[in-house]
């Protein structure tokens, strides 16, 4: 019933910039927080930064200063700047969205929804 769909990861130098967006489809009424999370290999999935539907962001100690999240509402997008890269921040990228959708014309339901992920590379 919906999707979310990611692009922007690749290979980057440190102290690149990279920017990732994900966009979010289907039948969608409205969406509550959006986030981005990362994973690194034999790490667990960890949060990078999320942000209301009223546009507060929080974000992950390692990241601040440096990352930046932003949505628009109006295309149901989420956006993670990332500047000032390190290889620490190479992971898998994975969107998040608290969503309610339409069951159908009378009922709506909620859940959380993933993108499929996007790879973030770091080179030292």
């Amino acid at each position: 019933q919906v999707q979310l769909v990611e692009s922007g990861g690749g290979l980057v130098q440190a102290g690149g910039s990279l920017r990732l967006s994900c966009t979010a489809s289907g039948s969608i009424f409205s969406i509550n927080a959006m986030g981005w999370y990362r994973q690194a290999p034999g790490k667990q999935r960890e949060l990078v930064a999320v942000i209301t539907s009223g546009g507060d962001p929080t974000y992950a100690d390692s990241v601040k200063g440096r990352f930046t999240i932003s949505r628009d509402d109006a295309k149901n997008t989420v956006a993670l700047q990332m500047n000032s890269l390190k290889p620490d921040d190479t992971a898998v990228y994975y969107c998040n969205a608290d969503v309610v959708y339409y069951r159908n014309s009378y009922l709506r339901g909620r859940d959380d929804y993933w993108g499929q992920g996007t790879q973030v590379t770091v080179s030292s």
